[in-house]
């Protein structure tokens, strides 16, 4: 089995829900020994996200991740957790700004404990400014950002996404910005303190909007499945009542598009000539469009595409996904086996590396699964003093 391209890197995971645990999830695939610190008896309030008794969520964004329910709120808690931070490469926490220093555990109380430690802070609002103190979740910075006032039709409300968008591009840049802070350490020997918002990390995969509305006073707005930038770009029904994704990205893509359905006259018409006028006229597109590909069945036209290069996709449900001869061709999903589901899948561990590829462990561990064999192996505890912090309510195990 070849060697995880993170092992003997130690991370204290502080976080709760989805963007630290997205984190740390990168850095647990690749071999990261990631110790999920959670509040005993109550754990981390991604456990709750269930459907019936199935705490799917948790299985698979906790996955090879070890738990100590450990209570920081006592002295003797911290004293443990310090202790090890002390032994830590990277230490991920999402408290609302000045709550851990409300518990006496500001940031720097860690580095004074480790100074070559990296310390990912994650927040909806960031560690400053005049909102820093607001509590805050995905939903929230994906209305402020302009993210949810794009999303939808003209004539509907401004639309939220039906997964924690923000809180997933945020881990991904969590894991990506500890990853460059620990090779800094590495080189330097110093450690730092990475200041992460989720309402900047969504609202950097917008575009340049910023730019367009300063320069020209007009902003994207609320336009169904179209694109700004270029046309045709939607979902359309086919004969068999499936629909197909395209997207006209490149010029090229659009006259093979027209020539393939009929429609090459319309690379005549002023109207339709150019990406430019598609654009303009893009109601008037998609109404040819799709007039056109609704002559043909979904199988007919995915043929078609592949045979003149064409891009288009179907548009799948979840249970055509899992099917999907490519989806198992690829290896997408990973398969685990659980005592309780039996043989359930996730998704497989990403990037796909040549030398040193991610790997599903464990499944989420139980709360306080691992509490004593951490503190029996990096603190030296004894069976007898784990036990006495059990009855005092210190840990759960």
């Amino acid at each position: 089995m070849k060697r995880a391209a993170l092992t003997g890197v130690r991370v204290l995971d502080l976080s709760r829900l989805v963007a630290g645990n997205m984190a740390t999830l990168q850095l647990a695939d690749f071999g990261a020994d990631v110790i999920k610190v959670e509040q005993p008896e109550v754990g981390d309030p991604l456990r709750q996200w269930r459907k019936g008794n199935l705490d799917l969520w948790w299985r698979e964004y906790g996955r090879n991740k070890r738990s100590l329910a450990l209570n920081i709120k006592t002295q003797r808690g911290q004293e443990l957790l310090l202790s090890l931070v002390g032994r830590a490469d990277i230490l991920v926490e999402n408290f609302v700004p000045g709550k851990l220093e409300d518990l006496g555990l500001p940031h720097s109380r860690f580095l004074i404990e480790n100074s070559r430690l990296v310390i990912l802070s994650i927040s909806a609002w960031g560690q400053d400014g005049p909102y820093r103190n607001r509590p805050g979740f995905g939903t929230l910075v994906e209305a402020m950002s302009g993210f949810a006032s794009m999303l939808g039709f003209a004539d509907r409300p401004p639309t939220l996404p039906p997964i924690p968008m923000a809180d997933m591009i945020t881990g991904i840049y969590g894991a990506f910005a500890a990853l460059a802070a620990l090779r800094h350490r590495d080189e330097t020997g110093e450690g730092q303190v990475i200041d992460l918002s989720l309402l900047e990390a969504i609202y950097s995969v917008l575009g340049p909007v910023a730019a367009e509305y300063e320069s020209t006073g007009r902003y994207p707005k609320r336009n169904g499945n179209r694109s700004p930038n270029s046309s045709p770009r939607n979902t359309y029904p086919t004969l068999d009542r499936k629909w197909i994704a395209l997207s006209a990205s490149t010029p090229k893509t659009a006259e093979k598009l027209f020539q393939l359905t009929g429609l090459g006259d319309l690379l005549g018409d002023e109207r339709f000539a150019t990406n430019e006028a598609r654009v303009r006229n893009g109601d008037e597109t998609d109404r040819i469009v799709a007039d056109a590909l609704g002559k043909f069945t979904l199988d007919e036209l995915m043929r078609r595409f592949e045979e003149a290069g064409v891009a288009g996709a179907p548009v799948y449900e979840i249970s055509d996904f899992v099917t999907d001869p490519h989806v198992k061709a690829r290896g997408i999903l990973a398969e685990f086996d659980d005592p309780e589901l039996g043989t359930y899948r996730m998704h497989a561990p990403l990037p796909r590396m040549s030398a040193t590829p991610g790997r599903i462990r464990t499944q989420g561990p139980r709360l306080g699964e691992h509490s004593a064999a951490i503190l029996e192996e990096s603190l030296g505890l004894t069976r007898q003093e784990i036990l006495s912090l059990a009855k005092e309510g210190v840990i759960d195990q």
